[in-house]
């Protein structure tokens, strides 16, 4: 009976590693890559609009900056891609680190 069902199982095994996985690791990653836009990051739409994040007003939806002083709210789900990374937040604490010197001798 077990010998019968033997290739039905192999099949699915097959199928498990080769499309099911791989599909929810990608949807893993997209769902972090979206959850991680924030102000200043370049976004394209589901829609094909590309944009800068202005404002992340909660968890649901961005405001989105698609041309000067044009502005739209999305919700998160709706972006399909972050282009490029904004400068990080400034801290409020002003703490400034010097710049590296590029002629300073290696160590």
């Amino acid at each position: 009976m077990l010998v019968q069902f033997a290739p039905f199982i192999i099949i699915f095994a097959i199928m498990y590693f080769l499309i099911l996985r791989p599909q929810q690791r990608r949807a893993k990653e997209q769902k972090e890559l979206v959850q991680g836009a924030r102000r200043g990051d370049i976004v394209v739409t589901n829609g094909g609009l590309i944009g800068k994040v202005t404002k992340s007003t909660d968890d649901a939806e961005v405001e989105l900056e698609i041309a000067p002083n044009v502005r739209v709210r999305l919700m998160r789900t709706g972006i399909a891609d972050v282009r490029s990374k904004g400068e990080p937040v400034k801290d409020a604490s002003g703490a400034k680190t010097p710049p590296a010197k590029k002629d300073a001798p290696n160590p």
